[in-house]
């Protein structure tokens, strides 16, 4: 192991799988013993959201005799991998893995990249079978982790809570098919579909639970975006905010003429947090003191004289930022549901009621008929305070290729 505190970090893992098994049982969760250890496996794996990108959460719990002996996840990108955390475990508490039994959200990995492979370690364990959730869709990966495995006379079954385990990743398995970022708009908008008063004012449409939680996504996704309008109005810092250790995302802003303010909280603070400006032409000459403060610029093509956001994500793919944060304004928003270009939304709905012709999420020039309008199909709900939270796939990330 690395060092002490992952040491620890990994032994405390052992006992939260530990009690997450007593409370389950205690909950009456109708699982199978699979299926429980499996569940097990995905809480570790969500401990990492944030951390990983762009490699998948992955999280891995090993069994013998019907106890935990040892439980890891993927903590960081370019650290080890959750099925070596785990292996790790047993030997820090002093447990003999072979002949265990261990549960992996993901497929494990059967070739050399930042890490050595995981499916090696599970042979030179002599672990007697593993148990997966997820398929790998890397054609490195795909199929060859399992045959490594069974090659070396390891029993291993597939699929186990796998519609659980591919939850954990729909970024990765949409970045790795698409070199794009999985691409999430969110928008705070009151019972009557406002985002503002009629003068302008926002703060706040959402409440404290809902801000929370909004920073929990900044953390979580690697990149947060807006256009320049939002920036003209607000001054955004577009930080991470939560509580308790953060990662900081990409601010990326969509300004097709360079007209972000030199004086701007974004410009002033681009050495601390990165920034990156995505322009298509530069008419009032800023560039040059753009970068002099530290901000990242990438001149990129135009649609209808607007950068091309199409191409801004294949650029960010290039830059392997595997996820974004979509917040408007409502311009961008409107290109980006237009184009097909956005797989998940977020809207959170405040009990308020402000009318007139106040601004809407979504603008542009809407539909006609309402047979034209975009489908989101049925959301899942949740209740954050006295706001709800309506979380929309409009479509299933692609599982193809990638680099784990």
């Amino acid at each position: 192991m690395a060092n002490d505190a992952s040491s620890l970090h990994r032994i405390e893992a052992v006992a939260f799988v530990v009690r997450d098994a007593a409370a389950g049982i205690s909950r009456g969760v109708q699982r199978s013993t699979d299926e429980r250890f499996m569940a097990q496996a995905v809480e570790l794996a969500r401990s990492a959201a944030g951390w990983t990108n762009p490699n998948p959460l992955v999280g891995a719990v090993v069994v013998k005799a019907g106890r935990v002996i040892g439980a890891g996840c993927h903590e960081r990108f370019g650290e080890a991998h959750a099925e070596r955390n785990a292996l790790a475990v047993c030997v820090a508490v002093g447990e003999d893995p072979a002949g265990a039994t261990v549960y992996v959200t993901l497929e494990p990995c059967s070739h050399t990249g930042h890490q050595p492979p995981c499916a090696d370690a599970l042979v030179d364990a002599g672990v007697s079978r593993v148990v997966i959730g997820s398929r790998d869709p890397n054609p490195l990966v795909s199929g060859r982790g399992v045959a490594r495995l069974r090659a070396a006379g390891i029993q291993v079954d597939q699929d186990c809570l796998r519609s659980e385990c591919d939850a954990l990743n729909p970024a990765f398995f949409h970045y790795i098919t698409r070199r794009r970022p999985y691409v999430v708009a969110k928008w705070a908008m009151t019972a009557d579909g406002k985002i503002a008063t009629s003068t302008g004012d926002a703060r706040w449409v959402s409440g404290e639970e809902s801000r929370a939680d909004v920073h929990e996504l900044r953390h979580r996704l690697a990149s947060i975006c807006v256009g320049v309008n939002t920036v003209l109005a607000d001054d955004p810092l577009l930080t991470c905010r939560r509580e308790g250790e953060s990662r900081q995302p990409l601010r990326v802003i969509v300004d097709s003429n360079l007209r972000i303010p030199l004086e701007s909280a974004l410009v002033r603070t681009a050495r601390e947090v990165p920034v990156l400006v995505a322009y298509a032409a530069d008419p009032h000459g800023k560039r040059e003191a753009l970068e002099a403060a530290g901000v990242a610029l990438a001149c990129l093509p135009a649609a209808d004289e607007r950068v091309d956001f199409a191409a801004l994500l294949d650029y960010l793919g290039e830059c392997e930022v595997d996820s974004m944060l979509l917040e408007g304004g409502a311009t961008l928003l409107a290109s980006a549901f237009a184009d097909g270009l956005v797989n998940e939304a977020i809207a959170y709905v405040a009990p308020k009621i402000v009318g007139g012709d106040a601004k809407t999420p979504v603008a542009g020039l809407g539909v006609e008929l309402m047979v034209n309008a975009l489908p989101l199909g049925a959301p899942r709900v949740e209740v954050l305070g006295s706001d709800v939270k309506l979380t929309y796939s409009l479509m299933q990330p692609s599982r193809a290729e990638g680099d784990r």
